[in-house]
C-alpha cells in the first residue's frame, strides 16, 4: 500500500515537472549599416519581450554605435570599426528605447526597441 501511495505520489510529481516549461529570453539581430551600404540599422524597429536582447552588428560603413537617450544604461557609446564587431543590450522593462547612432544621426541613422 505505501509502495503504491509512492508511486502515485512521483508519478503525479514528475508530470508536473515535465509539465512546466521554461521560457527563455529571445535575442533579435541589429545590423549597423545595411547589406546595400546605407546609412541605417536593419531592421532599424524591433519588437521583443522584456527580457530579451538585441545584438547588435557591425555591418557597413563603420564607425558606429548605439546611443539611447536617457537610458546610458542601454546605451554603447564606443565606436564599433571592424566588421563584424558585436555586443547585446538586454531590455528588462516593457516600453518604447528609440536610438541613434552618434556619428551618423544627421543622416538618419536611428531605431526603435520596442518592449512589450
Amino acid at each position: 500500500m505505501l509502495r503504491s501511495f509512492f508511486a502515485g505520489f512521483f508519478a503525479i510529481v514528475l508530470s508536473l515537472g515535465l509539465g512546466i516549461s521554461s521560457v527563455s529570453a529571445a535575442t533579435v539581430e541589429v545590423k549597423l549599416g545595411t547589406d546595400a551600404g546605407m546609412l541605417a540599422f536593419e531592421p532599424s524597429t524591433v519588437n521583443i519581450s522584456a527580457g530579451d536582447s538585441v545584438k547588435f552588428v557591425n555591418n557597413k560603413l563603420a564607425p558606429h554605435n548605439a546611443v539611447f537617450d536617457g537610458h546610458e544604461e542601454l546605451s554603447h557609446a564606443d565606436l564599433a570599426f571592424a566588421p563584424g564587431e558585436t555586443w547585446e543590450t538586454t531590455f528588462d522593462n516593457a516600453g518604447t528605447y528609440e536610438f541613434y547612432c552618434e556619428p551618423h544621426r544627421g543622416a538618419g541613422m536611428v531605431g526603435k526597441v520596442i518592449v512589450e
